[in-house]
Parts: structure tokens; C-alpha cells; sequence
């Protein structure tokens, strides 16, 4: 409290002025809506509101005193006191309870707005403002869309707040634990982050798939494997199970995965070198530029694009298949460290093999970074890189073997190989 003082304090009167104007204005626009929909409280309530609480949180900082602090408390007590009449008024009348409830909080967070604004906090003050309002416009649009959720999109709903909001804060960044006498880094979040990959992937695939068909499970994959390639093929694994008319789709999906993939290392291989004083890895460009032309292809000549029409999913992800992949990102990260430990020299390659298998943007940015400091020359580079990118191709054929949809898993392996064996004729012609 006493930092938050001297902060005001020690500003201008102009700027003071400002704030509480600022803070007179943002009120203004959370009564806007209330004003609109016919609300016992409007825009001059809500405004009269924030310029109370940035008076009273002027008066608690200037004056440094316990009188000030207490009229700032006396003015939130008041609209508390305010917003319970509200909506004890509702509940007597014919008025939806509800809306006078959402009235009354509204009441509260523009207090809270001008007392934010006025010690100095103003893109937090606006942020929360904008926020409110938004959730006041778009009231009809949220009750629509809670009303319209399944069981099973609810409880998935739930599920992956947990994963990403609950469990992946309070993990450690860094962990070391000893096996074998060695010391592995481990970074639970990093991994943590992939199980929350393959749920976030999941849901947005079942909204896509939801209104679009089959054909948004291809455009998730692309934009899935800009993400992480690996864990687009646990979301297809789902679908293919739930839905085995969607393997065409699924196969698709995966070689775009796989071409967005090799795209994002293609990236990372010529703009960190660009500029750099290092010449760019331009032997990447030919192998990579192949992999990624070849998936675009395939996919565009076997996926059935004729088909259209809605296609009933489940559930937005599987929690089960999340987990099991978090799993194997962890029994690979390990790998990867002893690898690097027991194979010496040869261990940067292992580390890159390893690497792809969860994700190959780590290992072509560990080269090029390597590179660009002279411990790598563009060859070792430029190898480390494609290991990786196999790998993570390799790795997600692996993956699809274990559908029951011999279909679906041939064709993931044929198509495969196809990848590999373009990006390996690439960079032959190229040497020769």
C-alpha cells in the first residue's frame, strides 16, 4: 500500500486529473450496456461509481491517513450494500433476479475500475473494464453456448481447465533428477505443456470438425503441427476411433501436420541465419522444401474431398490419450539426456533423433544456435536438422501403427515413407 502511495503521490496534477477522468470514462462504458437493456442502473450511475472510488482513493493517498483508507472501504461497503437492494428488489419483482444480480456485480467491478485507474494501474483497469463489458454484450451469446454444451463437452470442458490452468502452473520449471549417476535436466512444465497441447488441439479440432466436416480435421492438422505435429496425431487417433469414415481426413491431416512441421523448421533454419553473419543453411532448404511440397500433394490427392457434411464426434479429446502421450515425451526427454551423455560426440545427433520425437523445433533451434556460434559447421547442422525432422515424421507413423484401422495406419505408413524417401532424393540431387 505504502509503494502504491508514494507512486501517486509523487504524480502531477495534471496527471491525477487524467486518471480520474479516465476513470469517470470507463464507468461510462460499463453502464453503456446496462443503460441499453433498461437496467435500474445506467451510464451515470456507473460513472458517478468509478469517479467515487477514484475521489476516495485520492483522498486514502494524499492524505496518508486512516480517514481516507476509510472512506475507501465506506464506498465499497456502499455499493455492496447498493447492489444487495438491487437485487433484493429483483427477487420481489417481476424482474429477472439474474440480471439484477449481474447488475449489482456490475456495480462493484466499476468501483473497483476507478480505484485501479487512479493509483496508477491503467491498462489493468481497462483491461478489466473491456473485459466486463464484453461479458455484458455478448450475454446472449454465452448463454447460448453454455446452454448448447453435451455432458461430454462440459466434463472435457472441465478436464482441460484443470490440465492447463490448475495442474501446469504449480509444476517446476526445472527439475534434475539423478538415474544411473546422471543428472537429467527435466523441464515438468515443457512437458506438461504437450499434454495441454494434445487436449487444446483436441477441442479445437472437434469445433472445426463440428461445423466444418471431415475437411476442417485437415486444416487443424496443418495449423495443429505449427503447434506440435506430434500431438495432432493423438487428436486423429480419437477421430479415427470414434469415427472410422474419417480416416481419409485423419491421413490428410497428419501429412499437413507433417508439412507445417518441416515449414516451421524451414523457418527457423533460414530466418536465424539470415542477417546473422553466418551464411544461411541453405542446404536445409532443398531436403525440407521437398518434404513439405510432397505432404501438400499427397494429401490433396488422397483425402476425399467430395465428402461434406457434419460428422458426430464424442468427445472433444480423449484425457486418457493426453496423459499417455505426456508420458512418452517424458520417456523420450530422458532418453535423449543419456543418450547425449553415453554416446560423446555422437550424442548431439542421438539428443537431435530423440528430440524429434517430441519436437523438432527444439533440436533445429539447438543447431542453428549452435551453428550460428561456430560449434556446429553447416553440415552437422543441416544433419541434426533433417534427424529431426525424420524423426518426427517417423515417430507419428509410429503412433498411427498402434490404430486398430488398418487403413488408416498402412496409409499413414505409405505416405511416410514416401516423405522420406522425397526429402532423401532431394538432398542427393543436391550433393551430386
Amino acid at each position: 500500500m505504502n509503494g502504491v502511495v508514494l507512486q501517486v503521490a509523487d504524480a502531477p496534477l495534471e496527471e491525477t486529473v487524467v486518471r480520474i477522468a479516465l476513470a469517470g470514462a470507463l464507468g461510462m462504458l460499463l453502464g453503456l450496456e446496462r443503460e441499453w437493456s433498461q437496467k435500474s442502473a445506467g451510464i451515470r450511475t456507473f460513472s458517478l461509481i468509478s469517479l467515487l472510488a477514484a475521489v476516495f482513493t485520492v483522498l486514502a493517498v494524499e492524505t496518508e491517513g486512516v480517514i481516507g483508507e476509510s472512506l475507501l472501504v465506506l464506498g465499497g461497503v456502499l455499493v455492496i450494500v447498493q447492489g444487495v437492494l438491487l437485487a433484493i428488489q429483483g427477487l420481489m419483482s417481476e424482474d429477472d433476479a439474474g440480471l439484477s444480480l449481474t447488475t449489482s456485480v456490475s456495480m462493484l467491478v466499476a468501483y473497483g475500475v476507478g480505484a485501479l485507474v487512479t493509483v496508477g494501474f491503467i491498462l489493468e483497469g481497462v483491461t478489466v473494464a473491456v473485459l466486463s463489458s464484453l461479458l455484458l454484450v455478448l450475454k446472449r451469446e454465452l448463454h447460448e453456448f453454455a446452454w448448447g454444451l453435451s455432458r461430454e463437452e462440459m466434463r472435457s470442458t472441465t478436464e482441460f481447465a484443470i490440465l492447463a490452468f490448475v495442474i501446469y502452473p504449480i509444476l517446476p520449471a526445472t527439475y534434475e533428477p539423478e538415474i544411473a549417476g546422471i543428472i537429467i535436466p527435466l523441464e515438468p512444465q515443457v512437458i506438461w505443456l504437450m499434454v495441454v497441447a494434445v487436449a487444446g488441439i483436441g477441442i479445437a479440432n472437434y469445433a472445426i470438425v463440428s461445423t466444418y466436416g471431415g475437411r476442417g480435421i485437415a486444416i487443424t492438422g496443418f495449423f495443429g503441427g505449427l503447434a506440435s505435429s506430434t500431438a495432432v496425431v493423438g487428436t486423429m487417433l480419437d477421430h479415427v476411433n470414434q469415427r472410422p469414415e474419417a480416416s481419409s481426413y485423419a491421413v490428410a491431416a497428419i501429412l499437413l501436420a507433417n508439412a507445417a512441421m518441416a515449414a516451421r523448421n524451414l523457418a527457423i533454419a533460414v530466418g536465424f541465419t539470415a542477417g546473422s553473419g553466418s551464411d544461411i543453411l541453405v542446404e536445409a532448404v532443398v531436403p525440407l522444401g521437398a518434404v513439405i511440397l510432397l505432404a501438400f500433394a499427397v494429401a490433396a490427392l488422397t483425402a476425399d474431398w467430395s465428402e461434406s457434411g457434419p460428422m458426430e464426434l464424442e468427445s472433444p479429446f480423449s484425457l486418457k490419450n493426453a496423459l499417455a502421450f505426456g508420458a512418452v515425451f517424458l520417456a523420450v526427454l530422458v532418453f535423449g539426456s543419456l543418450a547425449e551423455t553415453w554416446f560423446g560426440t555422437l550424442g548431439f545427433y542421438a539428443t537431435a533423433v530423440a528430440s524429434g520425437f517430441v519436437s523438432s523445433a527444439g533440436a533445429t533451434t539447438s543447431a542453428v544456435v549452435l551453428y550460428r556460434g561456430g560449434q556446429l559447421g553447416p553440415a552437422e547442422a543441416t544433419i541434426a536438422i533433417l534427424l529431426a525432422t525424420v524423426s518426427s515424421i517417423v515417430v507419428k507413423a509410429l503412433l498411427a501403427a498402434t490404430s486398430t484401422n488398418d487403413g488408416f495406419r498402412n496409409r499413414v505408413a505409405a505416405y511416410s515413407t514416401i516423405l522420406l524417401v522425397g526429402g532423401a532424393l532431394a538432398s542427393v540431387l543436391l550433393v551430386i
